[in-house]
């Protein structure tokens, strides 16, 4: 086993925390070095005693870019996360952020309780200097490629200047991931008129304008734009992020068993349906999920990815691969750049 000591590359997996169990964490370590074998030395996080024989049966007992960190306590999916942060301080999640805090690592990966992640990177990490609030972003498929949704359920409610950083998170997210060096930003709302929407989207929209040196601001769009090839950054706020999220994985999953319960209904359509299976298969690709699993919450002085309670070994594979292209573009030092010269901007009385 490798050594995590002094390791500002490493990524933290807390490999106890999700439905699936550490079993499926340690299986989506194997196939990350699989699909890229210059991976990032990991440090997977939790009970010794269950993690090495894990290891052994996958092959990765001797593995010199794996180290194991010992934790003794899990953050359950029902623990309310305040208690959990002063009750189980010996947890896999708040140990795997205890060493990026120190330095031991640099980016945490986990696929548990999302509130007690929230708190724990929020108050352990902290936000970078100058960000009001740190925002999930979330990249979900649209016509012809993909955008990030930003904020994807951090924070229910925002104020304006919360919404012009979290264009600015999203667009270096957005820059990294999805290759895109001046992604096309919008702000949601019900209608794309001057003055449509509430008080906190007309005054983000005002501060938007005066940012677009920054950030790539095209306006504000509506919910029938989202996925159409119009903008690769949606802004809003955590609770309207965190519906449309939630609803699009909803439809996925909606959409895939009413095809198939009607392309199996009767015998010439199953036929149709073998026949077309390359094509099944190809749109099943473009509308997983697990392609882009692991929502960053950006903002903090620590790159901390949530992946669902619910990945399986693909989509934790995913998180771990997106930590290292955030590592590797080095995003926080070009996010505090940004955000520092949005901020003068914003705050400077405006010329009439």
């Amino acid at each position: 086993m490798g050594s995590s000591s002094g390791d500002t590359g490493r990524i933290a997996i807390d490999a106890m925390s999700g439905d699936m169990g550490p079993a499926e964490v340690v299986a989506a370590v194997k196939l990350a070095f699989e699909k890229q074998a210059d991976l990032n030395a990991l440090t997977l996080v939790g009970d010794e005693s269950v993690l090495r024989p894990l290891l052994k049966a996958e092959g990765l007992q001797d593995h010199p870019r794996i180290a194991l960190f010992h934790a003794s306590e899990v953050i359950t999916m029902d623990d309310k996360p305040m208690q959990a942060l002063k009750r189980k301080k010996d947890s896999s999640m708040i140990r795997a952020i205890e060493l990026v805090k120190e330095g031991q690592a640099a980016a945490v990966v986990s696929c548990g309780n999302t509130g007690a992640l929230l708190a724990a990177g929020t108050l352990k990490l902290r936000p970078m200097e100058g960000v009001g609030r740190a925002a999930l972003g979330a990249i979900v498929p649209r016509q012809d490629g993909h955008f990030v949704l930003i904020d994807a359920g951090a924070n229910p409610e925002a104020k304006a200047e919360h919404l012009v950083h979290n264009a600015i998170l999203g667009s270096n997210f957005a820059r990294v991931m999805l290759g895109i060096e001046r992604p096309r930003v919008g702000l949601i709302t019900i209608g794309n008129e001057e003055g449509k929407g509430n008080a906190l989207i007309s005054a983000t929209h005002e501060l938007l304008k005066r940012t677009t040196d920054i950030v790539n601001y095209v306006g504000p769009i509506e919910g029938f734009q989202v996925f159409t090839n119009h903008v690769d950054v949606v802004v809003c706020d955590g609770f309207v992020g965190n519906i449309l999220l939630k609803s699009w994985e909803s439809l996925v999953k909606f959409f895939r068993t009413m095809l198939k319960e009607e392309m199996t209904a009767t015998p010439i359509r199953s036929i149709g349906a073998f026949l077309a299976k390359g094509a099944s298969k190809g749109l099943k690709e473009r509308i997983n999920p697990e392609r882009y699993n692991g929502a960053p919450l950006l903002g903090l002085n620590g790159n901390v990815l949530k992946a669902h309670g619910s990945a399986n070994r693909f989509a934790i594979r995913s998180a771990i691969l997106a930590a290292s292209e955030l590592l590797k573009a080095d995003m926080i030092h070009r996010i505090e750049s940004d955000i520092a010269r949005a901020n003068e901007l914003i705050a400077a009385p405006v010329v009439v």
